[in-house]
């Protein structure tokens, strides 16, 4: 009799453990689900799109005179064919040099309300050097506002050979007297994000982009002055996607 009361006595003792050891095993099954297809999956996505040179690149541009210019809010990584070809399909115009002939055409066409799809750009530089490409899209007949982007092609290139072409992407407002040199200028919005949106989603209509996503933190200030003296803020994040080549 006292043996069956011993036995008896450990049974619950022995069901809590079971259910102890049940309870573990599951904990451990979701924390390799979450590892083995969640997280690490992510993570290596991550490792393989995210070009080094995105790490190495200065997040704001300079003017010539060394002043800070617009800040860095886009990457595209591709050739410079697979550049030329996804700006073109998503409608956007190669920006001519500056000259004395573009300046008079676009004080002419400001002043008479034409469209200027290729109208210059004022040069920033980064990599020591101004940018390689720059593209705009006009905005009605009234040049002095249009979307604009330029691009600088990185030193560094990824696995394939691939540069990072790290854009600068603002919204042209107005024209107007810069307040730090008094030259006439474009004046940007300052909402830089709500232009760096604009640009990824034409190009997204392409068909032709692909590993779209958002860098968190490529930007430590949040917000700041350009050369022109007008300020521009930014929720920090960098936009980078993958061109697909032919």
């Amino acid at each position: 009799m006292a043996q069956t009361s011993v036995s008896a006595a450990a049974t619950p003792a022995a069901r809590f453990s079971a259910r102890r050891l049940s309870t573990a095993i599951a904990i451990v099954l979701v924390l390799y689900f979450l590892v083995a297809y969640i997280i690490l999956p992510a993570a290596w996505k991550a490792y393989v799109h995210h070009h080094t040179a995105i790490d190495e690149t200065p997040g704001i541009t300079l003017t010539g005179d060394g002043h800070p210019g617009d800040p860095l809010n886009i990457a595209l990584i591709g050739s410079q064919d697979d550049l030329l070809r996804i700006m073109k399909a998503a409608g956007w115009f190669r920006a001519e040099a500056l000259g004395l002939k573009s300046d008079v055409k676009i004080a002419a066409d400001t002043v008479l309300a034409r469209s200027y799809d290729t109208a210059p750009v004022s040069n920033l530089f980064l990599y020591g050097r101004k940018e390689d490409f720059a593209f705009e899209q006009p905005v009605g007949n009234d040049p002095r506002k249009r979307h604009h982007v330029r691009f600088w092609k990185s030193p560094q290139v990824d696995a394939e050979g691939c540069p990072a072409w790290m854009g600068s992407a603002t919204y042209d407002e107005r024209v107007g007297v810069s307040h730090t040199t008094g030259q006439i200028t474009h004046h940007i919005s300052g909402d830089v994000d709500a232009e760096r949106d604009h640009i990824f989603a034409t190009l997204e209509k392409t068909g032709e982009l692909t590993d779209v996503e958002y860098i968190d933190g490529f930007h430590k200030v949040l917000k700041g002055v350009n050369g022109g003296g007008d300020t521009w803020h930014s929720d920090g994040r960098l936009l980078s996607g993958v061109i697909l080549s032919e």
